[in-house]
């Protein structure tokens, strides 16, 4: 359809579209938001919808597809979740007081990173828009989470990109147009990716625009230093972003928070993974995990704030011993905990709620709900008041502010239940407007009024039956059912035929209806205007209300974590700046909460600068990979600021924690076990400082053997020799046990079994030496193999071991396996057919012959083995 061709409307429609081309725009029409073109084809086939057409005055039809516009909160959520974006274009002004086309605008773009509704967003979890930029080896990375208003500027190194993106798992990221060091930076990120030229990287605009932004003179005003350049020019990117996705601004964006390099842990991906920190490695989910078992917070932003916690462990010890501080304080005192958290159950989610409020998305009842959570505050303090006022705690208690004056507004101002959208119900108070208490008078009064004309109109005419009703179509009416037509007065006038009935009106209902109806648009008019006067009174208050957020978030985590250690026995450790880390009966925390109380086998650990590097040997299902998971959960819990799951722990401070456990195949980047495998212990080799800690587990068995142990063992080696951090390596190549002769800060230990025949048990205890057997055969028994697989391999394996090899080469039966009843002979492991030369040389007895017997018996068989090469 050519532009002259094109209806107002359809104009209306296409300059719209033109600058919203990459997003489905949702075009308001009345009571549905409708769909043209192309995104009308998406939306049909990704939400099922109906796909019809309209001429619209136009030579060709116009596809289109509509939605309810009161249902248009469920379209977009599963169009968002699928990676959409949607430009949601309304109608600004009322239609009745339009000359011509109602005038539309955009009001918002809804992203996977840029979301206000509850439906798209999870309490649980922060959800982060990034921009990237990178510059040589330098990252910059913002984030900003429309849903709070939080803002981070982080800087880095470049190969710290999958670690500093990991912690934040942002749904979108802005990246340059055509940028390859983006691109490779980025690569196998799960996640979408939004090109953006680059200009609007530069770092110089970005500056002018977030100083303009924030009403400060420079960037010095808001803590950006000259090493923050990068992070900058992505923040130039994202505030831009921001602004196109939000017309009407984003005034509820915090300050940004400046990350640099050294005050938390980075955690790579496989790391994170294999410690299962806050998704489990079966499901995705939280159960499972370190989080599962952390999480009692009581309110949202706690739990976000906990996740960001465990993501990111503290590397100085101030820092984490004021956390651990706070912590202990109400592990001591339980009635303060318990008190504090009772206060914190009934706070909703200030940061966001305040958020929707200030950028004017906030409903009535969402309002109402920020104003009762502010109403809990005086109780959270009234707790917080109780503990010692010293360190984080008095921080907390100094900087304390309850909002009073936004409460009081809030909860004076509205209704205690007041509706979703406005005219759905009561929303202000009665007594806030004089206006609004007569206008709901008369509009009570007309119940009444409606009550008495029907008993008189009953009276009047004689039909019991009839009775006065309302419908947005044709207004209040009378219905008298076709049996008593006749009895009907000459003044009725007819409205509505039914088909047992006809529905009538008359002068009086007509003045009646006039009357109400008025009274209840000027009553929607009214508690809309009260309303949104009330909004912005709140909005102004942003500041305030995310400070509170945050000071709420923080005492959630420290109830919760101190809960957790005094409900399940955790212990506060010794963290200091050293190489030691010494644990005294620890526990794994997540396996322990799946067992019944006090059947989990604890163990100690020591690795020291004389001795850090463990050799972990011991059979399947012993509990290797459960020791190593351990080791790391519960160092980097103690450097996250809690409390941990031992008896005594002395954790030295570690700059970052490697892991390597269990295997899987990257089929998407082409990779096998053994290259995922490699590729992983490589970034360890090559990132890994004195200050690490290191947890390997089977380094070596996706391959051959022997090719398999030189790498363990060059592995071990290095970092031994050349690393020298913190390393704990569980492997079955018991041959690396003789690295302890080489190495002389190497160790060995093994998880210690029981035999009893053939039946094996495991102890679960760690214990000084290696282990000499795998059990493997045990644990295939232990997994149900059949017997006789079972009676089979372990004749083999006295093969393999070299007690038949003999007979094996002869082609002879195995010898006897203990408690084996049937002894019938079987081939050998391959079975080869008898050689010739070796029956020769079986039948020979050299003690009865003379030497030149012998060298002329030899003579003939080398003949014999030349032509047989030959042959």
């Amino acid at each position: 359809m050519s532009r002259d061709q094109a209806t107002p409307l359809m104009q209306q429609y296409r300059d719209i579209k033109a600058r919203h081309q990459h997003a489905i725009l949702f075009f308001r029409m009345g009571d549905f938001f409708e769909t043209f073109f192309e995104d009308a084809e998406i939306a049909s086939r990704v939400l099922g919808l109906t796909l019809t057409s309209r001429n619209n005055g136009a030579a060709a039809a116009v596809p289109l597809a509509g939605v309810p516009a009161k249902a248009v909160n469920e379209y977009v959520r599963r169009l968002v979740q699928q990676g959409y974006r949607v430009a949601i274009c309304e109608q600004v002004e009322d239609p009745k007081l339009a000359k011509g086309i109602v005038k539309r605008e955009v009001i918002e773009t809804i992203t996977p990173g840029a979301a206000f509704s509850d439906d798209l967003l999870d309490g649980t979890r922060n959800n982060f828009l990034c921009a990237v930029r990178v510059d040589g080896q330098r990252l910059g990375i913002a984030a900003a989470d429309l849903s709070t208003g939080e803002f981070r500027l982080v800087c880095g190194a470049r190969g710290d990109a999958g670690a500093m993106l990991g912690r934040l798992s942002p749904r979108e990221v802005l990246v340059v147009a055509g940028d390859q060091d983006s691109q490779q930076t980025l690569h196998g990120l799960d996640v979408l990716l939004t090109e953006r030229d680059g200009w609007e990287f530069d770092a110089g605009m970005a500056g002018d625009a977030l100083a303009q932004h924030f009403r400060v003179q420079s960037l010095e005003g808001l803590g950006v230093g000259a090493g923050d350049v990068v992070a900058v020019g992505a923040a130039g990117a994202l505030l831009r972003y921001l602004r196109e996705l939000q017309p009407g601004g984003v005034p509820h964006l915090a300050r940004p928070v400046i990350e640099r390099p050294g005050g938390t842990m980075p955690l790579d991906d496989m790391t994170r993974r294999n410690l299962e920190l806050v998704e489990s490695l079966r499901g995705g989910d939280a159960s499972g995990t370190l989080l599962n078992v952390l999480d009692r917070t009581q309110t949202p932003m706690g739990a976000r704030l906990l996740r960001q916690w465990i993501l990111a462990p503290l590397t100085e010890q101030a820092a984490i011993e004021a956390r651990l501080d706070a912590v202990g304080a109400f592990v001591h005192d339980a009635s303060t905990r318990a008190a504090l958290r009772a206060a914190l159950d009934g706070v909703r989610d200030v940061e966001r709620l305040s958020g929707k409020t200030a950028a004017g998305r906030a409903s009535p009842r969402d309002v109402r709900a920020l104003g009762d959570s502010l109403a809990q505050l005086p109780a959270v303090h009234a707790a917080l008041a109780r503990v010692p006022a010293e360190g984080r705690l008095k921080a907390l208690l100094d900087g304390w502010d309850d909002a009073s004056s936004v409460m009081t507004a809030i909860t004076t101002t509205l209704v205690v239940r007041p509706p979703v959208a406005i005219g759905d119900g009561e929303t202000i108070a009665a007594g806030v407007d004089a206006t609004l208490d007569e206008l709901r008078a008369i509009m009570a009064g007309g119940k009444d009024a409606i009550a008495n004309l029907q008993a008189e109109e009953r009276a009047r005419t004689g039909i019991s039956s009839l009775k006065v009703g309302y419908n947005r179509v044709f207004g209040y009416y009378i219905e008298i059912t076709n049996a008593n037509k006749h009895l009907v007065p000459p003044d009725y006038q007819r409205r509505q035929t039914l088909t047992g009935a006809e529905r009538y009106v008359t002068p009086a209902l007509k003045e009646f209806e006039e009357k109400v109806l008025h009274a209840t648009e000027r009553t929607e008019a009214l508690e809309r205007e009260r309303f949104e006067g009330l909004r912005a009174e709140v909005a102004a208050e942003i500041g305030r209300l995310q400070g509170v957020a945050a000071t709420l978030a923080q005492l959630d985590v420290l109830a919760a974590l101190a809960d957790v250690a005094a409900r399940e026995g955790y212990v506060r450790p010794t963290v200091r700046d050293d190489f030691a880390l010494e644990i005294t009966g620890g526990r794994h925390p997540v396996v322990e909460r799946m067992m019944p109380r006090d059947q989990f086998i604890p163990n100690d650990v020591s690795l020291t600068a004389d001795a850090r590097m463990i050799i972990l040997t011991g059979p399947n299902m012993a509990g290797k990979s459960t020791i190593l998971r351990q080791i790391g959960l519960i160092a980097l819990m103690a450097q996250m600021g809690s409390w941990v799951s031992a008896t005594r722990a002395h954790v030295g401070i570690a700059d970052r924690v490697f892991t390597r456990v269990g295997a899987s195949d990257n089929l998407v980047r082409g990779q096998s076990t053994f290259m995922v495998e490699m590729s992983e212990t490589s970034a360890i080799l090559h990132t890994a400082t004195a200050r690490s800690l290191v947890l390997l587990d089977e380094i070596g068995r996706g391959t051959s053997t022997w090719d398999g142990v030189s790498i363990a063992w060059a592995v071990s080696e290095h970092l031994h020799d050349r690393v020298g951090c913190k390393t704990v390596f569980a492997t079955h190549y018991h041959e690396l046990t003789q690295l302890a002769d080489e190495l002389v800060a190497v160790r060995n230990y093994n998880v210690a079994v029981k035999e009893a025949g053939d039946e094996i048990l495991f102890l679960h205890r760690l214990q000084p030496g290696g282990a000499d057997r795998s059990y493997g055969i045990e644990v295939g028994r232990l997994a149900g193999l059949p017997a006789p697989v079972i009676a089979r391999a372990r004749a083999l394996l006295r093969l393999l071991e070299g007690e038949d090899l003999a007979a094996a080469l002869a082609g002879g039966a195995p010898k006897p396996v203990r408690g084996q009843r049937d002894s019938t002979p079987q081939l050998g492991l391959f079975a080869p057919p008898p050689h010739p030369l070796l029956a020769q040389l079986a039948a020979m007895e050299p003690n009865e012959m003379t030497p030149l017997e012998a060298l002329a018996r030899l003579a003939t068989l080398v003949a014999d083995a030349k032509r047989a090469s030959a042959e």
